[in-house]
């Protein structure tokens, strides 16, 4: 029965319902298999890449498609392919935790996510069966790399803009494809590409496989760059390209709906190697506080630094319970969707887009979390951060380009409220009736019962109206704006971080609390304390995101109510937030590295 209500589970749905701590899974329940898998990754970064980062960096030839070889030659580039094109058929949950394991190589990570993401996806989920088993186990070990020809000079994020065109040959045999890509990640080494374009004058683009040996493709220099210098980033040019008939990539017209779906994959996994990213930079700040002297003590010693530890750690475990909570709803899904008789392709999509909201948020969420751990470790290591000599300098170029990638954080965050409200227009999810509920209960009078004292039962309570606050914003700028409001970028923001807010929250509360049940409480003080650091400081935003958009469209009195409902929706009982950071930086330092 438990398993049923776990597949039930729809994506956004944790906006109005809630879930509980049983129905998600948390990394501590990651098998010995996937742990194996994990310790591979960070044994081969440990040997093959960190030692060898400013080689990387400054693209030495063949550095880069040798190491990609190595990796291809342990499996880490074929973890979910499927096992009868070569690969392990690990479940999407097990990628995940490979995207975290090697987000913390630099270049080489973004260089490998490119390739088993959007390079060989594509391929993966929409090709015919004769295009998988030809390129498939090509790419799972290495032997051929990949890329995704998608962003033009005029494109940016209208993907569906782009001006490259494909051309039916006279014999018919093959599709001349003529324009220009650009930001190309591989495009240096890559042997196959999946290229973006419009058949003749078609309103959609289609997409096909191109082989680099097919001819008529140019490329810049290597682009120079802010931070990733050592990924090879390209402007590539098709002239007349022949690519066959036969490697059309699905059905023609199809391909901006392939785009939209394997970036989604490609944001949630970005989300997951922002983890690991922001987990190696903290333990470089931890280990350098550690050893810092200065009047007389480490620098670990002094409240200002511990503040800053404190608030990296909590800002990655809280995106850490969230993003493997997401993962395996997707893998829950793909079950449900398999067994129920979809295609198994079809089902691997169709899962993934049904948490294209999560996905959204854990890109967003996670980008910004590495931003802000790469910012203070570089503050606790003062002038020597500056410094190329000490680690966090690549740490904090490298870690700005996440906020652009897959979608820059401004269009992710009015993606997620746009595809919230699509689901509610579709029947797909009922927004409605609990938004109306919401707005009941502003004219009631506030509820004075005496408190649950059951375990989590305040910290869940804070999280229902914390979702209340959401839903009352959302309600009341789709009826006062109404078709605007897809034009009020600033509001949609402001809704989207409360609804971003509300599930990092919620998964840090529900990872939280599986892991009392499972340990104890002792045994997770510091979890503990971090949950509720994350849950007081969301609440904080969530006022003053609340705030901004009801001062955007709301007037009079329907401006007065809300306000009081605001107030009330994010009010918190007072807690020592101070006393908490600094319980877990005590806890830190005494591991002397990233303990949870």
């Amino acid at each position: 029965m438990e398993t049923v209500e776990k597949k039930a589970i729809k994506g956004g749905e944790f906006v109005i319902k809630e879930t509980s701590y049983e129905d998600i899974f948390i990394p501590e329940e990651f098998d010995e298999e996937s742990q194996m898998i994990k310790k591979t990754c960070e044994d081969f970064l440990a040997a093959e890449v960190l030692p060898i980062l400013d080689r990387i960096d400054a693209q030495e030839e063949g550095l880069m498609p040798t190491l990609m070889d190595k990796a291809g030659e342990l499996g880490l580039l074929s973890v979910s392919i499927p096992e009868e094109y070569g690969g392990f058929g690990k479940n999407f949950n097990t990628s995940m935790l490979v995207a975290d394991a090697v987000g913390a190589g630099f270049s080489f990570a973004v260089a490998l996510s490119a390739h088993t993401g959007i390079g060989t996806l594509p391929i993966l989920y929409y090709g015919n069966e004769e295009q998988k088993q030809k390129y498939i186990p090509k790419l799972g070990t290495g032997e051929w790399k990949a890329a995704y020809c998608l962003t033009e000079p005029n494109s940016g994020s209208d993907a569906n803009s782009g001006r490259t065109k494909a051309v039916l040959s006279p014999d018919g045999k093959h599709y001349l494809i003529t324009g220009q890509k650009m930001w190309i990640t591989n495009g240096g080494f890559a042997d196959v590409f999946i290229v973006f374009a419009k058949i003749d004058n078609d309103e959609n683009l289609s997409a096909f496989i191109v082989e680099k040996t097919f001819g008529g493709i140019t490329m810049n220099p290597e682009e120079h760059k802010l931070g990733i210098k050592g990924s090879s980033t390209r402007q590539i040019f098709f002239n007349d390209c022949p690519v066959p008939v036969e490697n059309l990539l699905s059905e023609r017209q199809n391909g901006f709906k392939i785009a939209v779906n394997i970036l989604n994959i490609g944001r949630i996994k970005l989300g997951a190697a922002a983890i690991g990213s922001s987990r190696m930079a903290f333990n470089h700040a931890l280990n350098y506080s550690n050893e810092r002297i200065q009047f007389k003590l480490p620098i670990s010693k002094f409240g200002a630094i511990r503040y800053k530890l404190a608030e990296m750690a909590t800002r990655i475990y809280a995106v850490e319970s969230a993003a493997y909570r997401a993962g395996q709803n997707i893998d829950d899904a793909y079950e449900a969707l398999h067994t129920g008789g979809m295609d198994l392709a079809k089902a691997k999509l169709k899962s993934v887009e049904q948490f294209a909201v999560e996905c959204a948020i854990l890109k967003v969420w996670g980008s910004e979390a590495l931003d802000y751990v790469v910012d203070e470790g570089l503050q606790v290591y003062g002038g020597m951060g500056y410094s190329a000599e000490a680690p966090m300098e690549r740490a904090y170029r490298d870690s700005r380009i996440n906020r652009i990638f897959e979608g820059t954080n401004e269009i992710n965050r009015m993606l997620i409220v746009d595809m919230l409200l699509k689901r509610a227009m579709k029947g797909e999810l009922d927004l409605m009736t609990p938004a109306m509920a919401v707005s009941a209960e502003l004219m009631s009078i506030p509820d004075f019962a005496e408190p649950d004292e059951t375990p989590f039962a305040y910290e869940k309570k804070i999280l229902k109206n914390l979702k209340k606050t959401g839903l009352m914003i959302a309600g009341a700028a789709v009826q006062k704006l109404m078709m605007t409001l897809g034009k009020e970028q600033e509001i949609l923001m402001n809704i989207a971080d409360i609804i971003g807010y509300v599930y990092i929250a919620e998964s840090t509360i529900l990872r939280t609390e599986k892991l009392v049940k499972q340990r104890g409480e002792e045994a997770c003080a510091g979890q503990l304390d971090m949950m509720r650091v994350y849950l007081h400081e969301a609440a904080d935003h969530v006022y003053i995101a609340g705030k901004e958009a009801l001062n955007s469209f709301a007037e009079g009195d329907e401006y007065r109510a809300m306000m009081v409902g605001l107030k009330r929706f994010t009010k918190t009982e007072p807690f020592n937030i101070k006393d908490a950071r600094q319980r877990i930086a005590k806890q830190l330092i005494e591991a002397n590295k990233y303990c949870y």
